[in-house]
């Protein structure tokens, strides 16, 4: 038996429990079935019709709470927060990677270089999600400077908690553990090869997800996990291991400002609420950066992502104008072909 709360249960679920059903945990979505975490331990349910969504936002994902009638899932219980991008390609359509999340730790490798703007990136939807964001970086047995390689992420990373870790000596890894609270679900993103699944083991205390080889050319590791999962922790933390993201896209711009809460906020100092940051008089990004107050790549990335967020906005809004038009041209073609129930529904006799 399990308790609830342990798997992150608040009674502020309860109020949208339908009558005679039972509450559930999503911990995997695989070919058309959920495994689940409920009070009598793990079960396979189907998903019900109800939950079937073609856009995908509305459809179980992992960290989901949904109403159990039997083995049917028949309701899915609303979100506290969701990670939510949008698939990859030339596309308005959304995934839910995870939900109701307290925690998106944010993973990149100590091995090389750090990349400043798809930290960024990942922090923007972190923010977007309504978790918490964490950046941890991994292989910190790999890096011959940590403090320094800290101290140039936290720069970039305001307002966010950045650990370096390595799962091959234990380094740091305490302090992430302490992150994760009984009943405290915590999602980890970032790209193919950074060590989240030697993370999620590290963590763990056991193989919970599978790993490969380090390439020696970069110190990256081999793409390992397949699918998202949500595991349960021997302290009572929950993690949710995702699969290494080739593309990030944005879903909205919620949380492009507050991931570049230093452009975004110098932006608003400028004379004209207009201002596009380049030539305009009274400009105080400009001036920020003439000054060494602001590094120019960060109005470069934060012009970057509000720009993608803008676009796929305007996606958004043509999918939604093209459903509706074919709503209209669905309407008109049943009237044209049953014309006789037309007539009838608006002939004399008729109540209106």
């Amino acid at each position: 038996m399990t308790h609830l709360s342990s798997i992150g249960w608040s009674a502020e679920f309860l109020n949208h429990l339908p009558p005679g059903t039972e509450p559930a945990r999503v911990a995997r979505v695989d070919r058309g079935r959920l495994t689940v975490l409920t009070a009598g331990g793990e079960r396979r349910v189907h998903p019900g019709t109800a939950l079937h969504d073609p856009d995908g936002v509305a459809a179980p994902a992992v960290g989901d709470w949904v109403a159990l009638r039997g083995e049917l899932a028949v309701a899915l219980l609303p979100r506290r927060s969701a990670f939510t991008r949008t698939v990859a390609g030339r596309t308005s359509a959304a995934q839910v990677v995870a939900a109701n999340l307290d925690l998106v730790l944010v993973v990149d490798a100590l091995a090389g270089p750090t990349r400043a703007r798809r930290v960024e990136r990942y922090l923007a939807v972190a923010w977007s999600s309504g978790a918490t964001p964490v950046v941890v970086l991994t292989k910190a047995d790999l890096c011959d400077d940590v403090p320094a390689a800290v101290a140039e992420v936290a720069e970039e990373a305001i307002g966010v908690q950045v650990l370096a870790v390595s799962a091959y000596t234990g380094e740091g890894v305490d302090a992430v553990r302490a992150l994760l609270g009984p009943g405290r679900t915590a999602a980890m993103v970032g790209p193919s090869g950074v060590g989240k699944s030697s993370l999620a083991n590290a963590l763990a205390g056991q193989e919970v997800a599978p790993t490969r080889e380090v390439r020696t050319a970069d110190g990256r590791g081999r793409h390992t996990t397949t699918a998202r999962e949500l595991h349960v922790l021997p302290g009572g933390g929950l993690l949710v291991d995702t699969p290494g993201m080739r593309e990030l896209g944005l879903y909205d711009d919620e949380g492009v400002d507050t991931a570049y809460a230093d452009v975004a906020e110098l932006a608003a100092g400028c004379r004209f609420r207009d201002c596009a940051h380049r030539t305009e008089p009274g400009c105080a990004v400009a001036a920020a950066i003439d000054d060494g107050r602001l590094d120019p790549a960060r109005l470069l990335g934060w012009r970057k992502l509000q720009a993608e967020a803008h676009r796929q906005l305007l996606r958004a809004d043509a999918r939604a104008r093209a459903a509706e038009h074919a709503r209209v041209k669905a309407l008109h073609r049943a009237m044209r072909t049953q014309p006789n129930r037309v007539r009838q529904a608006s002939g004399p006799g008729t109540d209106r």
